[in-house]
């Protein structure tokens, strides 16, 4: 059903989705001057290739912690890479990869045989923080991304032992 509503110059504009106060509805944007809003937040933020860039950063700064480093048991970053890519990548609407690799996150489980502490996290959250940054997202996304990450960090967090 189709509401009237006033348009730019005063000519009238069919609008379906009028707000009950006559209002036009608010368009969402992915940027100032930016194209509207739509589909998922993974193709919101550019897909695949845009998780791959931060995880890539990400990894850039872990393999260079002394704090974080160890924590990854394996010589090479590149299959802790692949699953963070894709778990974030599932999480935020594209392929279901991870889980048909992996099985549910259990990602408090998955990371109880490391010792996550605050000051872990803090380091977890800042190479994430240089990589978002290297992202360059529009507003919206960057925080809805980073809220993300920052509550995902501080539920890891399983000892406060040094």
């Amino acid at each position: 059903m189709s509401d009237t509503t006033t348009g730019p110059g005063d000519e009238t504009t069919a609008s379906p989705t009028a707000t009950p106060s006559g209002a036009a509805p608010l368009t969402l944007r992915t940027s100032q001057g930016g194209e509207s809003a739509t589909g998922n937040f993974y193709d919101q933020v550019g897909g695949h290739d845009t998780f791959q860039r931060l995880v890539d950063a990400f990894y850039r700064g872990v393999a260079a912690d002394p704090l974080l480093r160890p924590m990854y048991p394996e010589e090479d970053l590149g299959p802790a890479s692949d699953r963070l890519r894709m778990f974030l990548e599932q999480y935020w609407g594209g392929p279901t990869t991870y889980g048909e690799l992996r099985g549910h996150p259990r990602l408090r489980q998955r990371h109880m045989p490391f010792k996550v502490n605050p000051d872990a996290r803090d380091h977890w959250l800042g190479h994430m923080r240089t990589a978002l940054d290297e992202l360059q997202l529009p507003p919206l996304q960057d925080a809805t991304l980073w809220a993300y990450l920052e509550r995902a960090a501080y539920a890891m967090v399983n000892t406060f032992e040094d």
